[in-house]
This record gives C-alpha cells, sequence and structure tokens, in this order.
C-alpha cells in the first residue's frame, strides 16, 4: 500500500500524546493499599530487586531497574527466556522479582513462577489484567491495564508501556524518598557525569595548599606583598598572625585602592590596606558551593580556613573551571 504523503501527522501525534496521557492518568486511582504493598515489599527486599519482562515488556523493565539501581535499590534485569537456560543462577533466595507482563500470561514468565515460588522469593507483578496467572501468583500486584492502546489497531505496545514505565518510576522515587537517598547518595552512582563532580568534588580536592597559598603578615610592607602575590600567581594574598590565623585578605581590588589613594607602597603596611575577615570556605565544602559564593560575590578566590580560622589553602576560579563543574 503506498503511504500518503499527505496524511495528517501532527493530527496522528496529539491523538498518540492524549490516549497515552489518559492512560498515565488513570494509575492515580490505583495507587492505594497494594502499591503500599509492593514498595513495603521490595523496601525490606534484604538482596536485589530482579526485574523481568519479554518483548516490549522487557525493554520497560530493563529501564525500572536502571532507574532501581540509580536511586538507592540495588536491581538488575533478567532475561526470563535466559533465566530458564542457566539465569536463573541469577537471582538468590534473598532476593525479591518484579515481573512486568501485560497479558500476565506471558509463557516465558510464567516458566519462572514455580522455581520463584520454592526458592521463596517474594514477587511482585505488574500486569494489565489483575486476573491473570501472574498476577494471582503475586505477592502485590500493580494494576497498569489501559482503556486502549494508542496503536490505531490496539496491537502495538504503546499506552500499557507508557503506563508501566510511569508506574515502575512511582516505585523507584516512593523507595528513594522512604531510604533517604540523598543527592550526594545519588552522586556515588554516576560518578562520570558532570552531576556526580558537581555532588562529590570538594573544595579540598582542588584547594592550592602548603608553600603554594600566598601569605603575609599585617606589618608586612605593600611592596613586599606585592611580590607575594606575584610569585604565588593566584591574584590575592592572605594576611595572616603569627599562629597563621586569617585576619583579612589583599586582592586586585584593594590594590586598586591603595593606588587611587597614592600610598607610599614600601612604607605602608598591608594591615592597613587588607579587607579584613574576606569571603571563606572549608575543607569539607562543596566545589559547586565554592564556585556558586565566587559567582553570587564577584570574586575569584576564598581563603579556606578551619573553625580556628587557621588558613588551610586557597581556592582559585580558575581551579574550578578546570575541574570540570561550571
Amino acid at each position: 500500500m503506498p503511504a500518503d504523503q499527505n496524511y495528517d501527522f501532527a493530527a496522528s501525534a496529539r491523538r498518540t500524546i492524549q490516549i497515552e496521557s489518559e492512560a498515565v492518568s488513570a494509575l492515580d486511582l490505583r495507587i492505594g493499599g497494594s502499591f503500599d504493598q509492593a514498595c513495603a515489599l521490595l523496601l525490606t527486599t534484604p538482596g536485589r530487586v530482579i526485574v523481568t519482562g519479554m518483548g516490549k515488556s522487557g525493554h520497560i523493565a530493563s529501564k525500572i531497574a536502571a532507574t532501581l539501581a540509580s536511586t538507592g535499590t540495588p536491581s538488575f534485569f533478567v532475561h526470563p527466556g535466559e533465566a530458564s537456560h542457566g539465569d536463573m543462577g541469577m537471582i538468590t533466595e534473598l532476593d525479591s522479582v518484579l515481573a512486568l507482563s501485560n497479558s500476565g500470561t506471558t509463557p516465558e514468565v510464567l516458566t519462572l513462577l514455580p522455581l520463584l515460588k520454592r526458592q521463596g522469593n517474594v514477587l511482585v507483578s505488574m500486569t494489565g489484567n489483575a486476573d491473570s496467572a501472574l498476577a494471582q501468583a503475586s505477592d502485590a500486584h500493580l494494576d497498569t491495564s489501559v482503556t486502549t492502546e494508542a496503536c490505531p489497531l490496539d496491537l502495538a505496545p504503546t499506552s500499557s508501556t507508557t503506563a508501566s514505565l510511569v508506574m515502575g518510576d512511582a516505585v523507584a522515587i516512593a523507595l528513594l524518598e522512604a531510604r533517604g537517598f540523598t543527592a550526594e547518595d545519588f552522586a556515588f552512582s554516576h560518578p562520570g557525569g558532570a552531576l556526580g563532580r558537581k555532588l562529590l568534588l570538594k573544595v579540598q580536592d582542588v584547594m592550592t595548599t602548603g608553600d603554594a597559598v600566598p601569605a603575609v603578615s599585617p606589618d608586612t610592607s605593600l611592596a613586599q606583598a606585592l611580590l607575594e602575590v606575584t610569585n604565588k600567581g593566584l591574584g590575592m594574598t592572605t594576611v595572616t598572625d603569627a599562629s597563621g590565623r586569617l585576619q583579612g585578605i589583599f586582592t586586585d581590588g584593594d590594590l586598586r585602592r591603595a593606588i587611587d589613594a597614592q600610598v607610599d607602597i614600601n612604607a605602608t603596611r598591608i594591615g592597613s590596606l587588607m579587607s579584613e575577615g574576606g569571603k571563606t570556605a572549608s575543607s569539607g565544602m562543596l566545589a559547586a558551593e565554592a564556585l556558586r559564593i565566587m559567582e553570587e560575590n564577584k570574586i575569584t578566590s576564598l581563603v579556606v580556613v578551619d573553625d580556628e580560622r587557621t588558613v588551610a589553602g586557597v581556592v582559585h576560579l580558575m581551579s574550578l573551571l578546570r575541574s570540570g563543574i561550571a
């Protein structure tokens, strides 16, 4: 049959979106006791949550497993067909199983039921038929039935897979919140990306320390202080007392004001020109937080101090930029 080049593609797209939106909205009415039961069972699983499904349901199951794993619930996908040929060894008696099947009668999934029951695994199912063999055999059932598929032939899984995906996300986020899963926990699951760098990188990982930190005493002359600024290359110097506690900082802005005042660079002491206190950071502060402070105050460095305001280092904007968090 030749394709209709004048077909209204936009109208088709809107119809699909409308049908799938209605399928997702209908899930709200099914969130209740069975959902609570399913989440409680998965939350208390001593092992992993094994997610399984065949065909299109298998693709959705694989994504749900990935979402669970990245949000604090140890999980992975097992193909039901492969499970019958050796991969059942991947499922231990400590694991729970989340099985997806729109019909609830998928042969490859049903074949696993006697094995799972014999092993004592908790079984949570997600189907479109609460009376199906899979649903009836489960310890908890999640209803993802849809009125119609977006496919005009009512054959290709579309609305049903979308509903299953959303239900899986609902379970994953409910478990995330119940565990008290934090942004830092999430970063540990994503250490290679920009998010991981922002959430895991600390000031102590990028700050300048030791002899590379510019430091002068309040009695140091402006001329000598400028040499320290130039030699250390950070565009500033810390001003510390004899115990190394921060008294203030001297930056290029302070230098411009000194020049405008036409001070004697050899006779004037840096203590009279420095900015007292100055913006500081702790070594355990997230590097992203240090960057935010710099941006808000339009500065390029922060002095890193301990609880007694002893200087531990300096974190500079360029170091943060090189780290890749900006």
